[in-house]
């Protein structure tokens, strides 16, 4: 399947751009996987085996947070115009909703002194300290803070920290089995990134806020593979099978601009872009700054998994971006060509 993606997934190694890939390509009912490559560089070369775990860094938001908080809109317990103040007392701006959250439009900024050096207790206090800037309501800024402070409003609800609700509510129903936001076997895991710090970082969340938070962080911390995302995104195509898991209502709606002007392309949770075959259509898709990719066309019933360790072995590995759009467009241009 996709010959040209699989041409344009390679070149990523061949160019040196990361060390590996491991990929699925869906269509309806039938899923590819495969991997190519190195699983790391350092301290040693080691070959990229199947079935691998990634640290999927933001994808957690999309998989995870979302996917509880979509839950919970249907079931009336939350509402996209609540005030993030009527679940957390201690955010004292009351413009900004649940909307804003899951749109990225809240606005919020704030430097943080020393964030990446504080406990988890005062890490919270100064997040919840920061403030609603000139961006709010009118413009999509992509920030990690909303989909923490999500994670904490479902925490609210439900009564669980964030990443355990995920894992009971979401990946143990789907039996996204290799899936876990505490991997036993770092051997299993792909390296990440070399730190001065925390050295290789191999079985342990790379996001410093994820490291810091651990469960109670809704923006990054999922490990997953290729194959048990591949089941996510058919739960996607097909969300009637898992209604408990995906509201049907809710899924079908993601293709819209949800924000508050409705022209940001933003969807709740997700980015859009778009395809054009067999007509012009919105497409959904997300990124993880570790160098992971989801595109769903609903449309069409056809979703591509894309897993690199790009941060691997030094951040932030920029060439990577526009390697990483080349390699999405090919596949939508392929698939759009029926190829």
């Amino acid at each position: 399947m996709y010959p040209q993606t699989q041409a344009a997934l390679r070149r990523l190694i061949t160019d040196g751009i990361v060390p590996g890939v491991s990929y699925a390509f869906i269509d309806q009912d039938r899923v590819e996987t495969g991997e190519m490559g190195r699983a790391a560089l350092v301290p040693h070369s080691e070959t990229l085996r199947p079935g691998m775990v990634y640290d999927v860094a933001s994808l957690t938001k999309v998989v995870g947070t979302l996917s509880v908080t979509l839950q919970l809109l249907a079931q009336g317990r939350l509402r996209l115009e609540d005030a993030v103040s009527d679940w957390l007392p201690e955010w004292q701006d009351r413009r900004v909703t649940v909307r804003h959250l899951l749109t990225h439009t809240s606005g919020i900024v704030g430097y943080i002194p020393n964030r990446n050096q504080l406990a988890a207790p005062d890490l919270t206090a100064a997040l919840l300290k920061l403030h609603v800037g000139p961006t709010f309501n009118r413009k999509m800024v992509y920030a990690d803070v909303n989909y923490i402070f999500m994670g904490w409003i479902v925490e609210r609800i439900l009564g669980e920290p964030i990443q355990v609700a995920a894992q009971r509510r979401v990946l143990t129903p789907l039996g996204m089995t290799h899936s876990t936001f505490t991997p036993q076997d770092p051997k299993q895991c792909v390296p990440t990134a070399v730190t001065r710090e925390r050295g290789l970082i191999r079985g342990a969340v790379h996001d410093p806020k994820g490291y810091v938070l651990q469960r109670r962080c809704g923006s990054a911390g999922l490990f997953s593979t290729a194959r048990d995302l591949a089941t996510f995104c058919q739960a996607y195509l097909y969300p009637e099978k898992v209604a408990g898991v995906l509201p049907p209502t809710w899924i079908h709606q993601l293709t819209a601009d949800w924000t508050p002007t409705g022209q940001a392309n933003r969807s709740l949770g997700w980015a859009l872009t778009a395809s054009q075959w067999p007509t012009a259509h919105r497409v959904i898709w997300h990124s993880g700054f570790t160098g992971t990719y989801l595109v769903i066309d609903q449309a069409t019933q056809q979703a591509m998994v894309f897993l690199t360790n790009r941060v691997h072995p030094v951040a932030p590995n920029l060439p990577y971006l526009d390697q990483r759009n080349a390699v999405i467009g090919t596949y939508l241009a392929e698939k759009s060509n029926g190829l």
